[in-house]
């Protein structure tokens, strides 16, 4: 079965649904199964994306992404610092 990804604006609906669904005195696996997804995969989104706007889980994201761009580059410029120090130093 292959594995399906959701938007940070679809899980911030999913988890709507799902408070919706609590609120209506429905238990937690009733509302996991209501949106299609597991009490975990429930308990990490709410733990990620609890109490966040789609507007703000869109720019989570960005921000995610540029800083492990970011890692990538830094990473990058020490291995070429490490390896330019190496040469210099005479020693291959």
């Amino acid at each position: 079965m292959p594995r399906r990804r959701f938007t940070p604006e679809q899980i911030i609906q999913h988890l709507r649904e799902a408070e919706v669904l609590l609120s209506q005195d429905k238990t937690i696996a009733q509302a996991c199964k209501a949106i299609g997804v597991t009490e975990q995969t429930y308990y990490r989104w709410r733990k990620e994306y609890g109490g966040v706007r789609t507007d703000q889980a869109k720019r989570l994201k960005e921000l995610e992404k540029e800083n492990a761009r970011l890692k990538r580059l830094l990473a990058d410029a020490e291995l070429d610092k490490a390896i330019l120090k190496e040469a210099a130093s005479g020693n291959f």
